[in-house]
């Protein structure tokens, strides 16, 4: 039962046993109000289960070793797959693999999304040009490319736990979604909008970043 529960995930396997604290750390990037509970660790309405040695079959053998973190629903099904991201992000920060439903996949690998900077209210085309470098080519009303990075402007499906210190602020949070073929860049611009236009920075699964590396896999993975 409990491989079975393991491959069903959401779960971040891992090549090493990460730290409580470390992984407290990282939980908290998504959820500020990530607590302990044990070995477990309690985040929005999932839990993030201690970590525990798995069978490297539960990876197809793509890790030397597995150390399985199985994040599971505290009561409903969480919202906006708050789960799924949390196994997600955390397999990318700490150099592993996430499985869901049998199915194994290498966050480091997935190009399908980049960083955002979460709002709490929709800017106007006139300021958030105003923070974008270089030539700025207006695609359409929110669409927008400044030296080799798009950049769209879009409503925040839902409310993730990392910006709820926007909510009490916010009439309608709003995502300035950047596009690139360099992390590093596409980090350094989320900082920097963040910071000018008083919101979030944030990475594809909607963990806080802190500094444009935080969108790089851990050296071993890259």
């Amino acid at each position: 039962m409990a491989k079975r529960r393991l491959r069903t995930g959401p779960t971040a396997a891992l090549p090493v046993k990460p730290d409580q604290s470390e992984l407290l750390r990282l939980v908290r990037l998504a959820d500020p109000a990530a607590r302990e509970d044990g070995g477990d660790i309690v985040a929005a309405d999932v839990r993030v289960q201690a970590p525990v040695e798995a069978e490297t079959d539960l990876v197809g053998g793509e890790l030397e070793q597995v150390w399985a973190c199985r994040v599971a629903a505290e009561g409903p099904l969480p919202f906006d797959y708050f789960d799924r991201f949390l196994a997600e992000g955390l397999a990318f920060r700490l150099g592993g693999l996430a499985v869901c439903r049998g199915e194994v996949s290498d966050p480091a690998d997935d190009d399908r999304g980049g960083p955002a900077v979460v709002l709490p209210a929709r800017p106007s085309a006139e300021e958030l040009v105003a923070h974008l470098e270089g030539e700025v080519e207006e695609e359409d009303e929110f669409v927008f490319t400044a030296g080799g990075v798009r950049v769209l402007v879009v409503p925040q499906k839902g409310q993730p736990p990392a910006v709820a210190e926007l909510l009490p602020f916010a009439t309608e949070l709003t995502a300035v979604e950047l596009r690139g073929d360099d992390p590093v860049k596409l980090g350094t611009l989320a900082l920097a909008l963040s910071e000018g236009l008083n919101g979030l920075a944030v990475d594809r699964w909607r963990f806080r970043i802190d500094a444009p590396e935080d969108l790089l896999p851990p050296p071993e993975r890259s």
